[in-house]
């Protein structure tokens, strides 16, 4: 807390002396001798001379001393300082703050100064470089040596080490005099007689970074320095500690405050907030240095945590419609032998648009009051996107479904909110685990009435089958990760057939997983949660990367060999999708048009254009490009015409029928014929009998994929199947 109260602590300081300023004692006066410049030693003992004849009470020499330049002026020097006895002293400055080494400070020449006295001028900074303390005596060579400030003050040592500026004098104000005005014998208006005089060079002095005044000469903080020693008080417990006492308060402060009365805290508070600020600021002007820095920052934290907990408890007792809240539902207790029900609003967020914030709440309020209408049940919790839950007595399933669907019809009238009419349409989340804590059920409840939405029913039950199933499907990532790297999750390559000549002509590389414990799992269940989090790229990027080691074994047997691979809608349009597939056929070595990309169904791609985009790039680059489960979703007409496509496969649906059903035949054979007039080649899939396989033969196919011709199976049996296939040179099927 310390060191991140210090930036607080100068923040503060250079406010409060920016606002306190006050004019320097007139008793100290600076004689300036950047008049001129070259001053020998002889000059310097005509003006130390002189100066004695103003009868200051006191003369402090900080100027440089070029002694053994000339020999007869060192020893008029040396008699001048010695003419003032006690009543003189030469000042010997730090190079920078912070440095009390021996090799940080110039000693005057012995041979001039003699036995006249020397102090020492050097300041402690913050990590800002702005001046703090100064302490009461240095050690040089061995040698002690009292500190300007201490001198001017007349103060040997104090309660501390160190003593503190007083910052609110102004250094503009110090008196000074020129020393040309002394070298003439100028009258001077206000006289030097009984004052101290420091005899400086601004050219010697380096300026100090001042609280309140950014940079000043030196010796005015030495002054200032003096001021402050003056003050009824020097005491501070230094820079680490100097925070306490104030901390200390605020904390007692803080105590009292929180045992006041509820109408007095506030009052209190404000009043703890104020002494804090203030208090310090009223010190220093006696001398006391007892930063806040601290202190204030324990009260902002207070204060945050204050704030956050009321808000905590505001939220868990109500929803912002003044009903109580979700939260408050899982922190009760289910009665025994209850249900869960959670309700939700179909398009709730678009409503609440619609209506003035003011009466959002009322619309809550008039959903809760229906249901509590319908169902027979006081409390209603409400969860801010349209959820409102509560418990209801458990009555056989069949007399619960007829329930709520006669809960459902109460929302067939219009809710009349103000001036506005909202349809309402909500669907159930049903909870009948009575062994579960609340917030399983209530999660459950959710996830069902999220579902009964999303799918268009009216209610939905959680089976606790399907709780037995969540945290497989929620841990699918990171076992589809760990699938990968033991090989749990493998390639397998279904073939497929030329109708022409009677071979195999190509492959479709497609993902597969087999379980240790699950068996096989079925790639729709698992090729979702990739997409859902986010994994599909890199598992398309693994497919892409088996297929070409494959489809490069294949193709060194002679003739072409075609390999398909699905490209996911989840990558369509993404920036990255055109260079990654190049620098992945560039490194492989192989020409991308041995590889054909399927593109299925594009609803859910969000930038379309940027899709087309895409897949006519790729093409650009020699891929070929199919159109996958052609006459179902997406894949329509308007597909084949927007898509740079070179192949069409029919899909499975209309293939798997052709025979029984003469529609589902003319339909194959006029996609057929559409194809070949668009210059595209057509693939059938599905194909599960030698009929179909003569059919398709008879009507012009050109490629057929499905079981009877072969199952997708692993690169080394597909392989041996592919080499017998070119044995024979013609296959029967």
């Amino acid at each position: 807390m310390f060191a991140t109260g210090e930036p607080l602590a100068h923040s503060y300081w250079n406010v409060v002396f920016k606002s306190l300023r006050r004019d320097a004692p007139t008793n100290t006066v600076l004689l300036t001798v950047d008049d001129r410049s070259g001053w020998t030693t002889a000059e310097q003992a005509d003006l130390l001379n002189k100066l004695r004849r103003q009868m200051p009470r006191r003369v402090f020499f900080d100027a440089a001393i070029p002694a053994g330049e000339d020999k007869a002026g060192d020893t008029a020097l040396m008699q001048a300082l010695q003419s003032y006895d006690s009543d003189i002293a030469v000042v010997a400055r730090a190079e920078k703050m912070d440095d009390f080494d021996d090799h940080a400070f110039t000693l005057p020449s012995a041979q001039v100064v003699r036995n006249t006295k020397v102090v020492a001028s050097a300041w402690r900074s913050n990590f800002v470089y702005y001046a703090i303390s100064a302490p009461y005596t240095v050690t040089i060579h061995g040698r002690e040596y009292q500190t300007l400030g201490a001198a001017l003050a007349g103060v040997q040592s104090g309660f501390e080490s160190d003593y503190y500026p007083d910052f609110s004098i102004d250094p503009q104000s110090i008196p000074r005099v020129r020393s040309q005005d002394i070298l003439s014998g100028a009258p001077l208006p206000s006289g030097l007689a009984g004052r101290t005089v420091i005899v400086t060079s601004p050219e010697r002095v380096p300026s100090i970074r001042y609280f309140g005044h950014r940079l000043v000469p030196a010796v005015a903080l030495d002054i200032a320095g003096a001021a402050g020693l003056s003050l009824p008080f020097s005491v501070s417990f230094g820079q680490k500690f100097g925070s306490i006492p104030m901390l200390l308060l605020a904390a007692l402060l803080v105590v009292q405050g929180a045992r006041a009365k509820r109408r007095a805290k506030l009052a209190w508070y404000v009043a703890t907030v104020a002494t804090i600020i203030g208090l310090p600021a009223l010190l220093r002007t006696q001398g006391i240095v007892f930063p806040p820095d601290c202190a204030l920052i324990f009260i902002s934290v207070y204060a945050a945590l204050r704030l956050w907990q009321k808000r905590a408890r505001r939220i868990q007792l109500t929803s912002a419609a003044g009903l109580p809240n979700l939260l408050a539902f899982t922190n009760g207790t289910m009665p025994v032998g209850a249900d869960m029900v959670v309700a939700v609003v179909a398009r709730y967020e678009e409503m609440l648009a619609t209506l003035p914030h003011e009466l959002h709440g009322e619309f809550a309020r008039a959903i809760a009051r229906r249901i509590t209408a319908g169902s027979g049940t006081d409390t209603i919790y409400h969860g801010e996107s349209g959820q409102f839950a509560w418990s209801e007595e458990a009555r056989p399933l069949e007399t619960q479904l007829d329930h709520l669907e006669g809960l459902r019809a109460l929302f067939a009238s219009p809710l009349q909110i103000g001036a506005h009419t909202f349809d309402t349409n909500i669907h159930f989340g049903l909870d009948r685990n009575e062994g579960l804590d609340v917030p399983t059920r209530l999660n459950s409840a959710l996830a069902s009435a999220n579902q009964a939405m999303a799918s268009g029913r009216s209610i939905e039950m959680f089976e606790a089958s399907r709780l037995a199933e969540a945290p497989w499907e929620l841990s699918l990532h990171a076992r589809i990760e760990e699938g990968l790297r033991n090989g749990e999750i493998w390639l397998a390559f279904q073939p497929q057939f030329d109708l022409t000549n009677n071979r195999i002509c190509g492959g479709e590389a497609l993902i597969r997983w087999n379980h240790p414990t699950r068996g096989a799992i079925a790639p729709d269940a698992f090729i979702l949660q990739a997409e859902r989090a986010g994994r599909i790229d890199a598992l398309t990027y693994w497919v892409l990367d088996l297929a070409i080691t494959a489809t490069l074994a294949l193709n060194t047997r002679g003739p072409r060999f075609q390999m398909s691979i699905n490209l996911s809608a989840q990558m369509v349009d993404k920036p990255d999708l055109v260079s990654n597939f190049s620098e992945i056929v560039r490194r492989r070595g192989i020409d991308p048009a041995l590889l054909t990309v399927e593109i299925t169904e594009t609803s859910s791609v969000r930038n379309r254009p940027a899709a087309c985009q895409n897949l006519a790039r790729l093409r650009e680059l020699g891929f070929r490009l199919s159109i996958d489960d052609f006459g179902t979703g997406e894949a329509s007409l308007a597909y084949l015409a927007d898509l740079p496509s070179d192949e069409l496969k029919i899909d499975r649906r209309f293939v798997a029928r052709m025979i029984s059903s003469p529609r589902d035949r003319i339909i194959v054979a006029n996609t057929i014929s559409l194809a070949h007039a668009l210059g595209q080649r057509v693939v059938a899939e599905g194909i599960e009998d030698a009929p179909t396989l003569q059919l398709l033969r008879d009507l012009g196919c050109d490629c057929a994929q499905g079981y009877h011709l072969g199952k997708p199976i692993a690169f080394a049996e597909f392989e041996k199947d592919y080499d017998a296939s070119l044995r024979q040179g013609r296959r029967s099927v």
